[in-house]
């Protein structure tokens, strides 16, 4: 089966292979693919910034249908709708694992990461990691169940009150889910982006959110001081993962707000303004991929229509049209890209 494959690290490395079609083992599950979505780690892998364990088929975000499933498998038969979870080993031992974090397992094993991801035609899930689609959650939506659970994941590390004022940083995909989310818990919703996020901003009027800002032609600190009577915003998630974007962050926050960082940078260090945290008491929340808790709340918000997360494709190409994927998500032209298995 053909996948697309980082075979090195640093820029690019991504090929396709024929690779042989994979046996699901004892607690394992094969998935068909339908759909894999582009995530901005990918687009991180593939310029170099962010390490796998090469050779690896890359994605990790995907829906498809069971065709078999290994021994010890009940839970699942060929022909449900799945989507799946990226872990794919932990420890099962740690701290962490007790307490269901497995995202922060030191031992953890992901999909597309480390076990071969989504952009090919079959993969092997471990059965704990699997989810049914719900019946009103198409193959699309599906395919965006991972980055969803992320953003879920995100906003369930602060509490969102009816009509607290919460300002979204980067109308990416990640930026987009989280102000659903954060709107399915009736808050209001600012969110900003740059001239060059039109069409990404356009979308999230479409999606209801209260108000969008075009940073590069107005001052998102006045805009939200008027929309809060001076205070500031009660909750930041940036998603976007920029140091401006970060600083900008904690410019429109109240004091004693929470500050949320969801955005990967490029470069690890980064410089933050310390003391306006310490003066102001805000509370600094880092929030990493996902865990298993997040993905049924996930799924029900996107059957229940809370949240439209096919809305956001814009593109789909086939996994050899990588660099085709790839020219329009850095060009600004997409919102979220899929991809599809090749013959």
């Amino acid at each position: 089966m053909k996948s697309l494959v980082k075979t090195e690290l640093g820029f690019g490395n991504l090929e396709i292979q024929d690779k042989k079609e994979p046996i699901p083992g004892k607690d394992q599950v094969k998935i068909k693919i339908k759909y894999a979505g582009i995530c901005g780690s990918d687009i991180h892998t593939y310029e170099g910034h962010y390490k796998v364990q090469v050779p690896v088929t890359l994605g990790h975000e995907f829906s498809g249908e069971v065709v078999e499933v290994g021994d010890n498998v009940t839970e699942f038969k060929v022909g449900d709708r799945v989507t799946s979870e990226t872990t794919f080993y932990i420890c099962g031992e740690c701290k962490y694992c007790g307490a269901g974090d497995y995202n922060l397992c030191d031992h953890r094993k992901g999909l597309g990461t480390h076990q071969d991801g989504g952009f090919a035609k079959y993969l092997i899930a471990r059965k704990e990691s699997v989810h049914s689609l719900p019946e009103n959650v198409d193959y699309k939506s599906a395919a965006m169940t991972e980055p969803l659970a992320c953003t879920y994941h995100a906003v369930s590390k602060t509490k969102i009150n009816e009509e607290d004022v919460v300002v979204v940083i980067g109308p990416g995909p990640i930026g987009l889910l989280t102000a659903q989310v954060v709107k399915s818990f009736g808050a209001k919703v600012i969110i900003t982006g740059l001239t060059n996020d039109k069409i990404r901003l356009d979308k999230a009027k479409e999606l209801g959110v209260d108000i969008t800002i075009d940073s590069q032609k107005s001052n998102v600190q006045k805009v939200v001081n008027k929309f809060t009577n001076g205070y500031g915003a009660d909750v930041v998630f940036e998603c976007s993962g920029t140091v401006p974007a970060a600083k900008q962050g904690l410019d429109v926050l109240r004091k004693k707000g929470n500050y949320v960082q969801v955005g990967i940078f490029s470069q690890p260090a980064v410089p933050f303004d310390l003391e306006k945290v310490i003066q102001n008491e805000i509370r600094v929340v880092g929030s990493r991929s996902q865990n298993s808790a997040d993905w049924e709340p996930a799924l029900a918000l996107m059957n229940e229509g809370k949240v439209n997360a096919k809305a956001l494709v814009t593109h789909e190409f086939d996994i050899t049209q990588w660099d085709e994927a790839y020219q329009v998500i850095k060009s600004g032209e997409a919102i979220k890209v899929l991809l599809v298995p090749a013959e």
